[in-house]
């Protein structure tokens, strides 16, 4: 069963793009399904993540938000 990445961020943000650039490092790797949402398009997810992006869910459990830790999230991809 391939694990689900969700990615939570908008344009223009920097951190995202670092977190996005984190993913597909990973990704290259450690096969993984990525389904980035972008909260503009979105009021719900606006609401809840406008202060916290990038947030990075694993499998339906939030595990960072405004820096991705690369190590630990290859640990739990791996494990």
């Amino acid at each position: 069963m391939t694990p689900t990445v969700v990615f939570y961020s908008r344009p223009g943000c920097h951190l995202c793009d670092d977190a996005r650039t984190i993913l597909e490092r990973i990704r290259a790797e450690l096969p993984f399904a990525l389904d980035e949402r972008d909260i503009e398009q979105d009021d719900a997810l606006h609401r809840k993540y406008l202060e916290r992006i990038p947030v990075v869910a694993l499998d339906g459990e939030e595990l960072f938000e405004f820096f991705v830790d690369e190590d630990e999230l290859r640990r739990r991809l791996a494990g």
